[in-house]
C-alpha cells in the first residue's frame, strides 16, 4: 500500500485537489444559485436538484474546455517550435529521443502494445495524446453550450425573454466571450512558464533545468 501511495503521489494529490475543488464548487454555486432565485422571486433547489441546472455544468466545462485546449496545443507545439533554454522545448535544431522509435530488436520487452504492432494502430497510438486532448476539449467545448444554453434559457424564462437553441447559443457573443476570457488566461500561463524555466528554477522538478544549468541550455 505504502509503495503504491508513492509511486502514484502526483495523480492521487492532484485528483484528490480535483474532487475537493469540485465539490467546493458545485456547493458555492448552489447557494449562488440559490440566492440569484431569492432576488428574482423564484423557488429555491435543493442541493440534488442543482445537479440538473445548468449553471453548474456551464461553469464546470467552460473551464475544462480551456485546460485540455491548453494542454492539446502545447503537445501539439513542442513537436514543431522551440524555445531556447527552456525546460519544457525540444532543443532547437536536433533530433531528440521522443522523436525515435527503436528497431523491434532494441525495443525494451515492455514496450506498449500498439508498438510491436505497428502499422495503423502505431501511427494512431504514437498521436494518441494529442487526440486524446483534443477529443476532450470539444466534448467540454460542446458540453459548455450545453450547460450554457441550458442556463440562458432559464434566465431568459425568468425575465420573459426568447429561448435560443445549443446552436444559437454556441453562436452568440456570451458563449464567446466566456470561451475566449479562459482561452487566453491559459495560454499566457503556459506562455509564462515556458519562458521563467529559462531563467528560474525548481530545484527536484522536473518542470525545471538543474539548479546550476545554464539559462539557455534547452530541456530539462
Amino acid at each position: 500500500m505504502n509503495r503504491f501511495l508513492r509511486d502514484n503521489s502526483l495523480s492521487l494529490v492532484l485528483f484528490g485537489l480535483f474532487f475537493f475543488s469540485m465539490i467546493g464548487q458545485y456547493l458555492t454555486g448552489w447557494q449562488e444559485f440559490n440566492d440569484e432565485q431569492l432576488h428574482h422571486d423564484q423557488p429555491q433547489v435543493t442541493a440534488a436538484e442543482y445537479l440538473a441546472e445548468g449553471h453548474f455544468w456551464e461553469a464546470a466545462f467552460e473551464n475544462w474546455e480551456s485546460e485540455f485546449l491548453q494542454m492539446a496545443a502545447f503537445v501539439l507545439f513542442t513537436v514543431f517550435l522551440t524555445q531556447k533554454g527552456s525546460a519544457d522545448s525540444r532543443r532547437p535544431g536536433a533530433k531528440e529521443r521522443m522523436d525515435v522509435i527503436v528497431g523491434r530488436g532494441l525495443r525494451d520487452k515492455d514496450a506498449p502494445w500498439p508498438v510491436k504492432k505497428g502499422g495503423l494502430v502505431l501511427r494512431v497510438y504514437e498521436n494518441s495524446l494529442s487526440i486524446a486532448l483534443f477529443l476532450l476539449f470539444a466534448a467540454s467545448f460542446v458540453m459548455h453550450g450545453v450547460g450554457g444554453v441550458a442556463d440562458y434559457n432559464q434566465q431568459q424564462a425568468v425575465h420573459g425573454g426568447e429561448q435560443l437553441t445549443l446552436l444559437e447559443y454556441m453562436e452568440s457573443s456570451r458563449f464567446w466571450f466566456e470561451s475566449f476570457q479562459n482561452w487566453q488566461s491559459e495560454f499566457l500561463s503556459i506562455g509564462v512558464m515556458i519562458v521563467f524555466s529559462i531563467f528560474l528554477r525548481q530545484k527536484g522538478s522536473t518542470e525545471s533545468k538543474p539548479v546550476d544549468a545554464p539559462h539557455f541550455e534547452t530541456g530539462g
